[in-house]
C-alpha cells in the first residue's frame, strides 16, 4: 500500500508508524484510518515483527479525529456514524494486536488522540506531553473507546472528570494516574521507546502474545474465569517452541533466540 499519511518503517523486529500530518496536528481522517489498518495488518501477518511503537510527526502525537472531515459529514449522521466506526476499528486492531504496541506521545494527544494512547499496552510521554478528551467540550462522546478504556486504566472518578470537563493533564499528571507508563524529557522519547521496543523484542512472541490476549480478556471477565482462561493457555504454551528455547537457554546460561513458534 502507498502511505501518505502514515510514515510505516520495519527495523530490527520493530515496526514504526508515525502520523504524518504534522499541519494538522496528525489528526485522523478517514484516509489515515485505512493507512493505519494496513500498517497494522502488515504488522500483524510480519513473523519478523515483534514490536509495534506508535508516534506522531512534528509537535503532536495526536489532535484526534480530523474535524474538518467530521463537520462535512454534519447533515449526513449515517456517514459520521461511519467515521466514528473508524475509530472503534482501528483502536480495537492496536489492542487485539498479537504484539505489544507502544504510544511514543509526543506533544498534545486529545480526543481521539488519548484514546489511541489508551488502546497500545504501554506509553512513554516527553515530558512537554499533554493530555485530554475533549470530545465533550464540542458535544461529542467519545467513539474510539475511551469511556470504557479510561476508566478501567485509572480512577473512575478521575476518569469521569476528564471526561465530561475535558480538561487537559500533563504528562507527569498523567504518569501518575497511570495513563503512562514512563516521562522522559522531549529529547529522549525516541531513546527511550526504542529502548523499551528493544526489551520486548527479545520476549518471546509467544508469551508475549498469550500474556497480552490473557490481561485483556481477563479484565471483561470474574476471577474465577480468568484463572481458567490463564489455565488454558499456560497448557497450550507447553508445547511451544518458545519454551523449550527459555529452558534450554536458562540449562545453558545465554540468552535465548525465541523462535516465535
Amino acid at each position: 500500500m502507498q502511505y501518505k499519511n502514515i510514515i510505516f518503517e520495519k527495523k530490527n523486529r520493530i515496526a514504526k508508524i508515525t502520523l504524518n500530518r504534522p499541519k494538522e496536528l496528525n489528526s485522523i481522517d478517514m484516509d489515515t484510518h485505512l493507512e493505519l489498518q494496513a500498517a497494522l495488518t502488515d504488522s500483524e501477518k510480519d513473523p519478523e515483527i515483534r514490536v509495534v511503537v506508535i508516534t506522531g510527526a512534528g509537535r503532536a502525537f495526536c489532535a484526534g479525529a480530523d474535524l474538518k472531515s467530521a463537520v462535512a459529514l454534519n447533515d449526513k449522521p449515517q456517514e459520521l456514524a461511519a467515521f466514528g466506526q473508524l475509530f472503534y476499528d482501528t483502536y480495537n486492531m492496536i489492542e487485539n494486536l498479537s504484539k505489544p504496541v507502544i504510544a511514543a506521545v509526543n506533544g498534545i494527544a486529545l480526543a481521539g488522540g488519548i484514546e489511541l494512547v489508551e488502546a497500545c499496552d504501554i506509553a512513554i510521554a516527553a515530558e512537554d506531553a499533554r493530555l485530554g478528551d475533549q470530545h465533550a467540550s464540542f458535544g461529542l462522546i467519545p467513539g474510539g473507546g475511551g469511556t470504557q478504556r479510561l476508566p478501567r486504566q485509572i480512577p473512575l472518578k478521575k476518569a469521569k472528570e476528564l471526561l465530561l470537563t475535558g480538561d487537559w493533564v500533563t504528562a507527569k499528571e498523567a504518569e501518575a494516574l497511570g495513563m503512562v507508563n514512563k516521562v522522559v524529557p522531549a529529547d529522549k522519547l525516541e531513546e527511550a521507546t526504542m529502548e523499551m521496543a528493544q526489551k520486548l523484542a527479545q520476549r518471546s512472541p509467544m508469551a508475549s502474545k498469550a500474556i497480552k490476549m490473557l490481561v485483556n480478556r481477563g479484565m471483561q471477565v470474574d476471577l474465577y474465569t480468568g484463572l481458567l482462561l490463564e489455565k488454558g493457555a499456560s497448557a497450550a504454551h507447553a508445547s511451544t517452541e518458545d519454551i523449550r528455547e527459555g529452558f534450554n537457554a536458562f540449562m545453558e546460561k545465554r540468552k535465548p533466540d525465541f523462535p516465535g513458534r
